[in-house]
């Protein structure tokens, strides 16, 4: 795990000294993502600079640094991730081959050479996210793996074709004019994240997971394509037609797999362990792998609602795990919320964010890599809300959406609101009747999922992201399954692995998520709805592969996800912060946001009217990450 950064200087106008010291500022200001080590290589005919920082994790040795280059020269890469197949790669491609050590940056750059970049990607099992110039072919190709663990940012300063694994580097180049992108913030107060392609900066997107963008060095032409297409992947994911024992031996199978080859590295491991099914079915089975107790690590909370603390420790104690957690309190937030906009580096929302950054930290005490249970909910359809809108979207019939601008929402909010609490009426019959105008499920999923569902939002509303019309999604008879698309593609790779990577960076952490190995991906995608939902409930073939491993007992509770007690902290250790950026002249600069509807609802949140935490944190995270940039 690691930061990587670069830029193609098109002007060829600078010196061997120039591109190397902008290289280096721009990949050390991610020491972060690698504080053991860096390293700088640039071309001065081709103007070809590359910068890295090195979490070392595989072979720790000099062998290991980076940029490396092949034996020929003719490569030079500069790689974030780990690809985890690379010992059975490189038996695959020893024939007698001199190898200089035994990381798996020296085993990508000869598969590079024996089968060329798409037929070495789709042989990797990995997260990566790298920069690969090619001396021959004369071009710099950008890739990213299939699942989106890994990021990458890349486009145009001035003249200079820049590109690094968070935003901040590409901040540090001297030609970057940093200039925010209105559809980021209209999709930061809709979704809580900003939905890739799409980035704050003007001009700067994110390289979609599964793709691949190559420039050429004569000329500066782009051209991006897809090695991994989604669609494609799930329509031809082979159909399971075994009964439900052998579907649960098989993905036991396939976990052992996957994790065993996570759990390969030069440096402590252990995993985050929740209370939930997904982390205790990975720790589960680490531990059957395992020489030793595995290190666990969970975060609680002193309002009991929210803990699954103790959750966590009977799994461990069942498991016989090494656990470690600790209590946040809410006094503990105050620093780790003023550190959001560097961590992030554009506005991120995921109430989730401060405890998973926090444990990020404890975890870091023992350990430089654990495994997470990512991806268990969008597979395996552990959602409640698939269920919910896939009933929703059957009972309901259509309403004109054209009807929606005759009816006076915004008087029946006044009318409703009387003397004491505010109702609201207007608000819940546009939210209802919106619903049921929406033209497939995916667009009503679209607004569910949704911040500001209220008749008067801070912003122009705009769609951005998956959602938009005309995008591509596969052939699902099954509407649940069509949500798990939307989920996977969008919710999964923007939100979720954005949280844990720049939470798990910014301490220094690797994280590797087992169950996005893409056999797994392809068998879950491959099962029939029945061995994933039953009684209302998801993740069926999950559950039954933990049962063999932990007691249904300590499992039987309602699904509950990774929150802190934000309502609570907003009114207490939380308001003077908030209070200060909602009330200052800055929610009126730049003309980004209405602060009307912002105000309005602080003061019912306030008032303890209604809890509006999240349309409020969404809010308070764009104008946190302006006042440190600058913006």
């Amino acid at each position: 795990m690691c930061g990587i950064a670069g830029f193609i200087d098109t002007t060829r106008g600078r010196d061997a000294d120039a591109l190397s010291a902008i290289a280096k500022a721009m990949s050390d200001s991610m020491l972060h993502r690698g504080p053991d080590d860096d390293g700088v290589w640039c071309e001065v005919s081709t103007g070809v600079a590359l910068g890295f920082r090195r979490l070392a994790i595989q072979d720790l040795s000099a062998d290991g640094a980076q940029p490396m280059a092949s034996p020929d020269g003719r490569f030079t890469i500069v790689f974030n991730g780990e690809i985890y197949n690379f010992l059975e790669l490189r038996r695959e491609l020893d024939n007698g081959r001199n190898w200089r050590g035994h990381s798996d940056t020296e085993v990508m750059l000869a598969a590079f050479d024996a089968w060329g970049i798409d037929g070495a990607l789709a042989r990797f099992d990995g997260m990566f996210a790298f920069a690969l110039y090619d001396a021959k072919a004369r071009t710099v190709t950008l890739a990213r793996d299939r699942m989106g663990e890994k990021p990458l940012y890349c486009g145009w300063a001035g003249k200079s074709f820049v590109f690094a694994s968070e935003l901040k580097a590409i901040a540090a180049h001297p030609d970057f004019e940093p200039a925010i992108d209105r559809r980021a913030v209209a999709a930061l107060m809709r979704y809580s994240y900003i939905p890739a392609p799409v980035s704050i900066y003007r001009g700067i997107e994110k390289l979609l997971p599964g793709a691949t963008l190559t420039v050429s060095l004569d000329g500066g032409a782009v051209s991006q394509s897809r090695y991994w297409d989604p669609v494609a992947e799930i329509e031809a994911a082979p159909a399971f037609e075994g009964d439900e024992t052998s579907a649960v031996r098989e993905l036991e199978r396939l976990m052992l797999r996957s994790i065993s080859r996570r759990m390969v590295a030069d440096v402590p491991l252990g995993a985050f362990l929740s209370g939930g099914i997904d982390s205790a079915t990975v720790v589960a089975l680490m531990q059957t792998l395992a020489e030793k107790p595995v290190r666990s690590f969970t975060i609680g909370f002193t309002d009991r609602r929210f803990d699954e603390a103790p959750q966590a420790a009977a799994i461990a104690q069942h498991l016989g795990t090494d656990h470690n957690s600790v209590t946040v309190a809410p006094e503990d937030t105050l620093q780790m919320v003023a550190r959001m906009p560097f961590v992030y580096d554009e506005p991120f929302a995921d109430v989730s964010q401060l405890p998973t950054l926090l444990l990020s930290h404890l975890a870091r005490e023992q350990v430089t890599t654990a495994l997470t249970g990512d991806g268990g909910d969008e597979l395996f359809g552990g959602y409640p809300r698939y269920e919910k809108t896939a009933a929703q979207w059957d009972r309901d019939r259509p309403f004109s959406r054209g009807l929606l601008n005759l009816i006076p929402f915004g008087p029946l909010n006044v009318i409703s609101s009387g003397v004491g609490k505010p109702g609201r009426f207007g608000d819940k019959l546009w939210r209802k009747l919106s619903d049921r105008s929406k033209p497939s499920i995916e667009m009503l999923y679209e607004g569910q999922m949704s911040r500001w569902r209220v008749f008067d939002r801070p912003i122009e509303d705009p769609i951005v992201g998956y959602f938009v019309e005309g995008t591509r999604r596969p052939k699902l008879d099954d509407d649940r399954l069509r949500l798990m698309f939307c989920d996977a593609v969008s919710y999964l790779p923007d939100d979720l692995l954005v949280k844990v990577d720049r939470a798990s960076m910014a301490a220094s952490l690797e994280t590797r998520a087992p169950l996005l190995n893409h056999d797994i991906v392809r068998f879950a995608w491959g099962l029939p709805s029945r061995f994933k939902f039953r009684n209302g409930q998801g993740k069926d073939v999950l559950r039954k592969v933990l049962d063999r491993h932990v007691p249904r007992t300590l499992m039987d509770r309602p699904k509950q996800g990774f929150e802190p007690p934000l309502a609570e902290w907003l009114r207490g250790p939380l308001r003077d912060w908030a209070q200060a950026l909602i009330s200052s002249d800055r929610l009126e600069d730049g003309g980004f946001l209405d602060p009307e509807p912002v105000r309005a609802i602080w003061e019912e949140h306030l008032k303890g009217y209604r809890n509006w935490h999240f349309e409020l944190w969404n809010v308070l995270m764009l104008q946190s990450w302006r006042e440190a940039w600058k913006l």
